[in-house]
């Protein structure tokens, strides 16, 4: 008995893989990454501002590069990493010391 032959289905109907199939996975990571920049700048805000800073605008830049949905997000999170080091920048020439505490 020979095995009955499946039907071929039509190219660009969403019913197989298609080729912009590659190009979904860094589009979703780029988003990640947006998000993350701007999570990253936000809490560089209170906290670790001399890692968080730097690693919210990495973050915001690759996510800018690889084409991100998110765009205002990257786009908040450079503006925070941004703010993130000038902050350390004045709260340590204030006090003197390359770290800084409130109190």
């Amino acid at each position: 008995m020979k095995p009955a032959a499946l039907p071929r289905r039509a190219a660009g109907t969403g019913a197989g893989p298609s080729r912009d199939a590659g190009t979904a996975r860094p589009r979703r990571d780029a988003d990640g990454m947006a998000v993350a920049s701007f999570v990253l700048g936000l809490v560089g805000l209170l906290v670790l501002n001399a890692l968080l800073g730097p690693m919210a605008l990495c973050l915001a830049v690759l996510a800018l590069r690889r084409g991100t949905r998110r765009r205002g997000r990257a786009l908040l999170g450079l503006a925070l990493g941004a703010a993130d080091l000038a902050l350390l920048a004045v709260l340590a020439a204030a006090s003197g010391t390359v770290s800084w505490h409130l109190g």
